[in-house]
């Protein structure tokens, strides 16, 4: 290791695992509260960060960043609570289309959550399939690369580029043509 490579902690260790706590909890709640509303992310982030700690020995650095790794356990398990996910979208979807909501690119900047979706956007992304959902909020919520997202969820790095490609396509089809990623054309 050379003195630029960034420290890691060794989960082993119980500090270890508390420095990683300390670096990735806020964002990793941020993340499930934007997938499942904050009254499910409480429950959701103590999981992940539980599984994390009964798994450490299971854990390769080489594989991935330990950020990367509890995005990957967290959307795991956002899956598993992702009923309640679909619901709020579609119940955001039978909304009454004139609804004073945010934009669609203004939203997706902002790391849009199922709660401030416009209802169009929200019934387009409860009818993606779970993997181009999954890729889709990872980019859009997390601001993960595709390299981060092919290791958090265990899928080649070509996989994720197809998945988003398609969810992006599905996206602009449901809301008639509109991109839905700000600054990009296509």
């Amino acid at each position: 290791m050379t003195a630029a490579a960034v420290h890691q902690p060794d989960l082993a260790d119980p500090e270890g695992f508390g420095e990683i706590f300390d670096a990735h909890f806020g964002e990793i709640h941020r993340y499930v509260a934007q997938r499942l509303g904050p009254d499910d992310a409480e429950d959701v982030v103590a999981e992940t960060f539980l599984t994390a700690f009964r798994k450490r020995g299971q854990y390769d650095p080489s594989r991935a960043s330990a950020r990367t790794w509890l995005y990957g356990i967290a959307t795991n398990l956002v899956g598993k609570h992702r009923r309640s996910e679909t619901r709020a979208l579609r119940a955001l979807d039978r909304l009454p289309r004139d609804r004073d909501v945010q934009g669609l690119a203004e939203g997706v900047a902002v790391r849009v959550s199922a709660q401030s979706l416009g209802p169009s956007l929200a019934g387009a992304i409860s009818r993606l399939s779970k993997g181009d959902r999954d890729v889709l909020l990872l980019v859009a919520l997390a601001g993960l690369s595709h390299e981060e997202i092919a290791s958090a969820l265990g899928i080649p790095y070509g996989t994720v580029g197809s998945r988003l490609n398609r969810a992006r396509k599905k996206l602009r089809k449901a809301l008639g043509g509109t991109n839905p990623m700000e600054g990009e054309h296509g």
